[in-house]
């Protein structure tokens, strides 16, 4: 079966995005370890000791389900400094999300998201030829939701009770998206944002 979307790096100025592998499992454990990420209830990053099963899970969404998983790969120091994917996958409609994205503490707020962001976009609108990018995050996760409308998205809508999460809270979704006419300004903005 062939894939839309292939294994692949996409390498900027401040970050590197490399295909997940089990290799990856201490630097992971590092990298949610800045920040004990794991503490916020409304992400999944992985928790001490479950880093393998976590990149298990996300290989296994790559092999099944047609995703590409990613580590994030700070340029400067080369250290890895978090995680991001490309999911939900339907190629027949070339549509995809770009979520299950965490950063270490000390790479948060920094050009690193900003430009990550940029590549993953730019492959999927301009090599995948995606004619839209969703992005989704908790209802209360606020940081999250205000960084998904500084790329430019547009929220689509809530969706209530849409997962059941961990510790048993029901979870309220919020959807964005950007849509392949967007994608010029959306692009242009981005690269304006880096340059400052």
């Amino acid at each position: 079966m062939s894939r839309w979307i292939e294994p692949v790096i996409l390498k900027g100025q401040h970050v590197s995005l490399e295909p997940l592998t089990l290799d990856h499992e201490q630097a992971i454990a590092a990298a949610a370890a800045d920040g004990e990420l794991w503490n916020l209830w409304y992400t999944s990053v992985p928790a001490p000791g479950t880093e393998r099963a976590w990149i298990e899970a996300a290989l296994a969404m790559r092999d099944n389900l047609g995703a590409q998983p990613f580590v994030v790969r700070d340029v400067g120091s080369g250290d890895i400094v978090g995680s991001t994917r490309m999911f939900n996958v339907e190629a027949a409609h070339r549509r995809l999300e770009i979520g299950h994205t965490w950063y270490a503490k000390r790479v948060q707020r920094t050009p690193l998201n900003t430009e990550a962001k940029l590549l993953l976009l730019t492959h999927a609108f301009e090599s995948l030829r995606a004619i839209a990018v969703e992005f989704r995050t908790h209802f209360m996760n606020q940081q999250s939701r205000t960084a998904i409308e500084r790329l430019g998205a547009k929220q689509d809508g809530i969706l209530r009770n849409h997962q059941i999460g961990k510790d048993g809270v029901l979870r309220d979704t919020v959807v964005f998206s950007i849509i392949e006419s967007e994608w010029p300004a959306v692009g242009a903005n981005l690269k304006y944002k880096l340059g400052r």
